[in-house]
């Protein structure tokens, strides 16, 4: 194992512990912290899309009303949510003196907006599945991050024939396999301490964290190279930023989300 390897996976073990600990505080401790990790990424967001001038002040007050809807747990509330950015880029858009390049910004502004924040509210509405959210949302995390961990490792010490050479180069897919399989059992061995979810159920919602895991990890590095940025930030140390360590969770969580809904 490389130095670079070990340093990653080191820095994910208190990162993982940090999100379950979360997870499993619920309540206002989880809505502030997924309120903390929208504005952080936001924030990257804004770094690297800076050319194209996205509005910062509707971004953030939209996330986090997203945040508050999501929490309030009313269908209707939350829809209304995600069409308040609409009028708020509208107003503050027409406080700028230079209108050239409005429709780049909305779209930059719209596109980190909801990028980031959707997945936050299937977060927070998977963690709020009755008697079962907690335990759901730490076997979709855990295999997320065992997928993402485990694809980078099996990619630097086996990888040979690349995945996606125009998105990412350094990404394999030996290290695509090893990732699906490791975030596979990794949500199976979890199952295995919750009595109320089968062994078969664990699989299928390994299975279906494993094979999305990758496209929000794609989906970023897709915009990154679109943006000329090679990491989202440095937050997080040796897993760059925020965006860049939560790419493939944004995905995850959403159909984690509608998949415990068939299984519970």
């Amino acid at each position: 194992m490389s130095r670079e390897t070990g340093r990653r996976i080191l820095h994910a073990v208190p990162l993982v512990a940090l999100a379950i600990a979360i997870v499993v505080a619920g309540g206002p401790w989880f809505a502030g912290g997924m309120a903390i990790v929208g504005i952080l990424g936001i924030r990257e967001f804004l770094a690297m899309a800076q050319e194209k001038e996205p509005l910062p002040v509707p971004m953030y007050l939209a996330l986090v009303g997203f945040i508050l809807a999501a929490a309030l747990g009313s269908k209707t509330t939350i829809l209304l949510s995600l069409a308040v950015p609409f009028p708020l880029l509208f107003f503050f858009a027409l406080r700028r003196k230079d209108r050239t390049g409005i429709t780049d910004s909305f779209s930059a502004s719209l596109l980190g907006l909801y990028w980031i924040g959707i997945p936050l509210i299937f977060a927070i509405l998977l963690r709020d599945i009755p008697d079962y959210g907690t335990g759901l949302l730490v076997d979709v995390l855990i295999g997320t991050f065992v997928a993402d961990t485990g694809a980078y490792a099996v990619g630097r010490l086996f990888g040979s024939r690349p995945l996606a050479p125009k998105l990412s180069p350094n990404k394999t897919v030996e290290g695509l396999i090893g990732g699906i399989v490791l975030g596979i059992v990794a949500v199976w061995a979890a199952g295995l301490y919750q009595d109320w979810l089968s062994g078969t159920d664990a699989l299928i919602l390994g299975a279906a964290v494993a094979f999305t895991a990758p496209i929000g990890d794609l989906f970023e590095s897709m915009l990154k190279r679109d943006l000329g940025t090679k990491d989202a930030g440095g937050v997080l140390g040796a897993h760059g930023g925020i965006l860049d360590r939560l790419d493939a969770a944004f995905f995850t969580v959403v159909v984690g989300y509608f998949v415990s809904l068939l299984l519970i």
